[in-house]
């Protein structure tokens, strides 16, 4: 009996111990329920952030310029899923941000659509109107301004948030062409309410380049180095554990009842619109291409070259191939 009390008080006090020396990580995180920013949800549901020493806060954002302006500002040590774009901005304006690894190489699961009633049916039809993305800076920002550059067509980009809130303005006829990830809109899809236009795997031009990187406050990388490159390290491995198979069946579940969406839903999303390979956070591709678009579009005033952006990345973690 004395020593089974010992063994328990031990082990008591070493749980005691690794409390108190975790370090936090707060981690802002864009649009809960796009299967992308799910990852460190997922970590966190499987504990495997405690069990490397690492207490990590989630708060969500609704993306673009909100998530980042969260490091920007020290609130958060870590913003996952920004637009590459939007960092290329703030690190030339002088923003304490690093990129501390890729997070969406290529176009692959965002897609324009209309009701089912528009009489716009295609990427032509959409000459003159207005046509949506998320935030200024965003992924979604960039892949609007190549789709119609590419297609040659003159079309009015409008910021109008998040899903559901683009949803409404497409619905009552505030714009014309709404943008969307799944699994939000396939119901609608298989029920008739939306067509459709435009998929972002149209965007031939951006299929080499990563649109969103995962980021660091410069302060936090340097006082918190060990902790993010763990941080990273479990965010990869939870990538791998999720595609077990093709789509590993308790991740398939576990993404379901966050999305609220029947699991067979969230498989087709997974295996339909994300393949595992956009997922690599070793290299940021294509990085010159946005560079090049940057200073295009006006988000930097000089043309500027990989050399010189190379103190904005930080790779913490490569996974081993």
């Amino acid at each position: 009996m004395g020593l089974r009390i010992f063994v328990l008080l031990g082990t008591l006090l070493a749980a005691t111990i690794s409390a108190a020396t975790a370090e936090t990580l707060k981690v802002a995180v864009p649009q809960r329920g796009f299967w992308d920013s799910e990852f460190v949800e997922f970590a966190l549901l499987r504990g495997s952030f405690k069990k490397e020493g690492i207490d990590v806060e989630i708060f969500w954002t609704s993306g673009g310029s909100e998530t980042l302006q969260t490091v920007m500002t020290g609130s958060a040590d870590i913003a996952m899923s920004n637009g590459t774009l939007g960092v290329v901005s703030a690190y030339f304006k002088g923003a304490p941000v690093r990129i501390i690894g890729a997070e969406m190489t290529g176009v692959h699961e965002v897609y324009w659509y209309v009701p089912a009633n528009s009489p716009i049916k295609t990427i032509n039809d959409i000459e003159g109107k207005t046509i949506a993305f998320s935030r200024p800076g965003s992924s979604t920002n960039l892949m609007v301004l190549n789709l119609l550059k590419e297609y040659k067509v003159n079309a009015k980009p409008v910021s109008t948030g998040g899903l559901p809130a683009t949803h409404t303005q497409v619905m009552s006829g505030q714009i014309d062409v709404g943008w969307a990830v799944p699994p939000f809109g396939v119901q609608d899809m298989s029920d008739g309410k939306i067509r459709v236009v435009v998929k972002a795997g149209d965007i031939k031009g951006m299929q080499d380049q990563s649109i969103r990187v995962n980021v660091a406050n410069l302060n936090s990388l340097n006082s918190k180095r060990d902790a993010i490159t763990k941080f990273m390290k479990i965010v990869a491995e939870t990538i791998d554990w999720c595609y077990e198979g093709g789509a590993n069946p308790e991740c398939m579940k576990m993404y379901a009842e966050i999305a609220k969406v029947p699991v067979p839903v969230a498989t087709r999303t997974v295996k339909d619109f994300f393949p595992k390979s956009a997922l690599q956070i070793s290299e940021v591709k294509g990085l010159q291409k946005t560079l090049d678009e940057a200073l295009q579009y006006k988000r930097i005033t000089e043309k500027k070259t990989e050399k010189d952006a190379a103190g904005m990345i930080d790779i913490v973690y490569k996974p081993k191939m």
